[in-house]
């Protein structure tokens, strides 16, 4: 609520994002003006944010640029921006003080009322007809005030023709509001069959207002259990440093807000900081703990060249970053989004909710009206006093709370609990069918393997040590800008080993490289250029051959005319990828390894593997044709890769799968993202698919068992039997209930084995 600027400022402590509310200051101002404290409790909604898209938590369908209420239900529509700094949504602010409000005005009421049937002393003290007004002047504020949005989103509801829980909430309060003010105001025109034993018409004025109380506790509950759903990706974000230390031309450090960080900009990460963007390192090497993001407990170590992740945790050395992808752009922003949009998507399953819902609220609003004139007909006196209460305890009880939230509930808390183990599920519907699937197909370069080349294995002449042999190529392989250099580099520097870098360096294309490292000539490449500069290399090429049978590379070096030794390059098997598919085969699941690298690499990596079937030497487009071919054939198929050419068959694929190691293209295209590339994520995936599906099962069984099991009784059928005829406070207890118990049993979500 906005108040004016003398309360704002009295409430200072209470400043919120959207509204400014105090409990004292707020009821200081009813006191005073209570006509315009109800006109403030109208539904407000919060300012347009720019570039901010809105959407209904129940229908994400619906999509604005600006705030306002869904057209579908009537809730109020929420942004999918989500931010490190923001507080509660504003509907929560909105439904918390509304239900803060009716409750201090309902309980007199209910005192009132029930005390009066309790005690029979308490009429001697307050007349029933001074307790009649003083209901209902407490309970038209609760009503037509704290309860309005009801009334709007049923309004909606019908103009819209999409009939919703609203709409019986709003009828069955209404009614029994209505009809008591009429009692109140004009007892003499109602009939003799309205009057109870002492002779008055009775009023239903507790059974509104309660009502209203238990529903709005019951949306309360429901924003605060789907605000809980992010709370783990606002952790996340909060990790991020609100300010970075630009390096400055001069080399000194200036502290800048994070806002103002541009792509290019040279940042200074100080031991024990936090990462602030997205970049590469430029100078420096330390370890980073990346748990947040990948899931694992190691640290990793970062030179130069490598990559960082905003949000990561600097432990050791000083690093030079230069900033590559800042605001949105970031990985920790884009997690945000893909989550936030996943939570508000809608599985299938959903729609069998939707089509029941479709005749289920028609057919309530039938035996509501049967009901009433049932106990109007043939009901014991007052009888349509019992009718009116059947008929408002059925629209109560059959509010379709329970049933609208057992489908999105589950989905919010399982793709929030997949964020926090490094898997982001882009929607439901992924979240849905991945429990389902089949077949897995999988590419091998990025995804199975590292998708970097590294130094396998080294073999040595005689009299020349291992060390002395790397230490030879790498000052070579320094100069060169083909990617197996750079692996043999990379093995050197991690044995520590010093070399100098070659003078009189020449690399032809295809060929290799040659110079003069600590005045020998030393020649790095394939057999064919060693034999044109005169190195016979024949007595090598069988062990080379066995490098090749293995899926490596063979390097040949030679040394002053003579082959010194070969070196093996190969793309690194991920440690965990034998572990994850011996664990998804025994869950029943057929491997299919898919692959643009040749036939024979393909071969040594599956056979490492397990994998009994090979598509290589596979284009884009042929990658396609191989997983439309599965799924003609009736497969559920999933497919996983990083690359760009595996971008259409991830899109193709029932669930496509990225490793977030890959590229943009590929996790655009994807419906889950793995954060660390590690398989083992898709085991944890399907079974959170599974473990989300049975509890929506098991939040549709609630629904539906609740409201097949509380209409007959709302509408008397143990009246014949029991003498009971079920209050329509009752009712209200028991609809809010059903509602808990859905949120709960998603809850349980957070705590599931995977």
């Amino acid at each position: 609520m906005r108040v004016d600027p003398l309360h704002s400022a009295s409430c200072a402590k209470h400043d919120g994002q959207v509204f400014y509310f105090c409990s004292a200051g707020c009821l200081n101002a009813f006191s005073a003006d209570p006509l315009r404290y109800l006109s403030q409790l109208s539904p407000k909604v919060a300012q347009p944010v720019e570039g901010a898209i809105w959407t209904c938590p129940m229908h994400p369908q619906v999509r604005q640029d600006n705030p306002g209420l869904c057209p579908l239900c009537g809730m109020a529509l929420e942004t999918e921006l989500v931010s490190g700094e923001s507080g509660p949504s504003a509907e929560y602010i909105n439904m918390r003080r509304r239900f803060f409000f009716a409750l201090m005005l309902a309980l007199p009421v209910f005192v009132l009322e029930m005390g009066g049937h309790v005690f029979s002393s308490l009429h001697r003290v307050i007349d029933p007809a001074t307790s009649t007004w003083t209901q209902l002047s407490l309970a038209t504020p609760v009503v037509l005030g704290a309860g309005w949005p009801f009334f709007t989103r049923a309004w909606t509801s019908l103009l819209n023709r999409t009939l919703n829980m609203f709409t019986l909430i709003a009828m069955g309060t209404g009614v029994a509001w209505v009809y008591s003010v009429a009692a109140t105001l004009f007892p003499r025109s109602f009939p003799t069959q309205f009057r109870n034993a002492m002779g008055t018409v009775p009023v239903y004025f507790e059974a509104a207002a309660v009502i209203v109380v238990l529903v709005l506790l019951g949306q309360v509950l429901e924003l605060r259990a789907r605000q809980r759903t992010s709370r783990a990706i606002k952790a996340l974000l909060n990790l991020t440093p609100k300010t970075a230390h630009r390096v400055a031309p001069d080399g000194s450090d200036q502290n800048v807000p994070l806002a103002h960080v541009a792509v290019g900009d040279l940042l200074r990460v100080r031991p024990g900081e936090a990462v602030p963007v997205d970049g590469l390192v430029v100078d420096g090497r330390s370890s980073l703990d990346e748990s947040m993001v990948t899931g694992e407990s190691m640290p990793v170590t970062k030179a130069a060249g490598a990559h960082l992740v905003g949000g990561t945790m600097n432990q050791t050395g000083a690093l030079i970053m230069q900033a590559q992808q800042v605001g949105q752009e970031t990985l920790l922003s884009r997690i945000v989004v893909m989550v936030a949009r996943a939570q508000r998507s809608r599985a299938p399953v959903q729609r069998m909710a939707d089509r029941v819902a479709a005749w289920f609220v028609p057919a309530v609003l039938a035996i509501a009206v049967a009901a009433f004139f049932a106990w109007g007909l043939w009901g014991p006196p007052p009888r349509l006093g019992h009718g009116m209460i059947a008929a408002v305890s059925v629209l109560i009880i059959a509010c379709p709370c329970a049933l609208g939230l057992a489908t999105p509930m589950s989905i919010m808390v399982g793709v929030g609990r997949a964020a926090g183990l490094g898997v982001l599920i882009r929607d439901a519907q992924a979240l849905e069918v991945l429990e389902k699937v089949d077949t897995l197909v999988i590419d091998k370069t990025g995804t199975l393997t590292e998708g970097r080349p590294a130094v396998a294995a080294i073999i040595s002449a005689s009299g020349l040590d291992e060390d002395d042999l790397l230490r030879f190529a790498a000052g070579v392989e320094r100069l060169s800008e083909h990617p197996l250099a750079h692996a043999v580099v990379a093995a050197a520097d991690a044995r520590n080993l010093g070399f100098a870098a070659a003078t009189a360096f020449n690399a032809p294309a295809g060929k290799g490289a040659v110079g003069i490292v600590t005045g020998k000539r030393v020649v790095v490449g394939n057999a064919r250029y060693l034999g044109e500069l005169g190195i016979d290399c024949n007595a090598w090429n069988e062990r080379a051959s066995v490098m090749r049978r293995d899926g490596s590379a063979a390097i040949y070096v030679g040394v002053d005319g003579q082959v010194a030794g070969l070196i093996a390059i190969a793309d690194p098997i991920k440690q965990t990828a034998a572990a994850a598919l011996a664990v998804l085969r025994k869950q029943g699941l057929r491997i299919v390894m898919l692959t643009g690298d040749n036939h024979t690499t393909a071969t040594a990596v599956a056979g490492k593997l397990g994998i009994g079937e090979i598509e290589a030497d596979v284009l884009p487009d042929e990658k396609v044709r191989v997983i439309l071919r599965l799924k003609a054939a009736g497969r559920a198929v999933a497919m996983a890769g990083d690359g760009v050419n595996d971008a259409p068959a991830l899109a193709a694929a029932d669930v496509g799968i990225a490793m977030g190691t890959g590229t943009d293209v590929a996790i655009e295209s994807a419906a889950v993202t793995l954060l660390n590339g590690d398989l083992t994520g898709i085991i944890r995936a399907r079974r959170l698919s599974h473990a989300t599906m049975v509890n929506i099962r098991q939040n549709l069984f609630l629904a539906f068992a609740y409201n097949a099991a509380g209409i007959p009784v709302a509408a008397g059928a143990l009246y014949p039997f029991t003498g009971i005829l079920l209050s329509p406070i009752i009712a209200a207890a028991a609809m809010s209930l059903s509602s808990v118990s859905v949120v709960a049993n998603a809850l349980r979500l957070n705590r599931a084995a995977v």
